[in-house]
């Protein structure tokens, strides 16, 4: 509908600043003549739109003219109130200001949709660390949720996994990231941008000095970049399993996502006794070992013959460990 198209043009335009008539109409999806229709009947609706003329041009907003939050439909009414997280609000310190804007989206909304907002806040729940993991706490995390806002310098004491453990690092942090449970900042250091676990920050100290960000950083692209990089990285062989019939039937209950990933992804079916046989990438040979004698003989390694040494010598380990009985203290 037209009405709601000029009311997506007046908020573009007042998120992005500035945009040309063929961004615009790439945006939603029209035709150049239709923008500039559209336009002529924003400005003669009294809406302080105009262009600026040359390459760099496109239309703006008069500086400072806000439009106030109206003409929620119930379903956008209601996805404001589902994409909430008063747990990581509350671990960035935002608990008040989460508060306020929630009243002040109420206050806007029509009686109907503040019932249906209400309802879906009380009847869905996001729990974001997984299963048997607690969620990560930080001192240090309200700290660099400020300075990520302000774009200010801190320096910290970092604890990392190769030596030197404890490093002192002058960070210019981009942005905040939260997966299952932790919190991890996006931050460029001498070297280039890296990921910090917040965590693992020992000490920080804010400092006054302002930083320019990147005008094309985007945090969600760079983040996923990041994990497909991750992936590459850690993945490093593969090994050929074959899975018990009885193992099979519970991998589902057991939360095996590798295996199950492998069944479907290779598509293979089960032998006379049950049994599936299939690829599974690893990490490392130790690592590989330490996942795969959990099955126990439910799973047998075929190749490599390296990791099938491995899980023997860590099941001679085991039994002498326990052959004899428990050792007297």
């Amino acid at each position: 509908m037209r009405s709601s198209r000029l009311l997506q043009i007046l908020l573009l335009l007042q998120t992005r600043r500035q945009l040309t008539a063929r961004e615009l109409a790439e945006e939603l999806e029209v035709s150049l003549r239709t923008i500039y229709r559209d336009v002529d009947a924003l400005a003669a609706a009294g809406v302080p739109v105009y262009a600026d003329q040359g390459r760099a041009g496109g239309y703006r907003l008069v500086d400072g003219y806000r439009t106030k939050l109206t003409g929620l439909t119930e379903g956008e009414a209601a996805a404001l109130f589902l994409v909430g997280m008063p747990g990581p609000a509350a671990a960035l310190g935002l608990t008040e200001q989460t508060s306020a804007a929630e009243l002040k989206l109420l206050a806007a909304l029509a009686p109907d949709q503040r019932d249906r907002a209400g309802r879906l806040k009380n009847r869905f729940h996001l729990d974001m660390p997984a299963w048997y993991r607690e969620a990560e706490t930080s001192p240090y995390l309200a700290a660099v949720a400020e300075a990520v806002l302000q774009d200010r310098r801190i320096k910290v004491l970092y604890r990392r996994w190769e030596a030197p453990r404890e490093v002192e690092r002058t960070l210019e942090p981009y942005g905040l990231v939260l997966k299952h449970g932790s919190w991890y900042v996006v931050a460029a250091a001498p070297g280039g941008v890296r990921t910090y676990r917040v965590s693992n920050i020992l000490q920080l100290a804010p400092t006054d000095e302002e930083f320019s960000r990147p005008a094309d950083f985007d945090l969600a692209r760079h983040w996923q970049e990041h994990l497909d990089q991750f992936e590459r990285r850690r993945i490093t062989g593969q090994a050929v399993v074959r899975i018990s019939a009885p193992l099979v039937a519970r991998l589902a209950d057991l939360s095996a996502a590798v295996l199950l990933k492998a069944i479907a992804d290779t598509g293979a079916g089960p032998a006379d006794d049950g049994s599936v046989t299939v690829a599974v990438p690893i990490e490392s040979l130790g690592n590989a070992a330490a996942q795969f004698i959990r099955y126990g003989d439910l799973l047998e390694v075929l190749e490599p013959a390296e990791l099938r040494d491995e899980l023997a010598r860590l099941a001679r380990s085991l039994l002498e460990l326990y052959a004899d009985g428990p050792q007297p203290t």
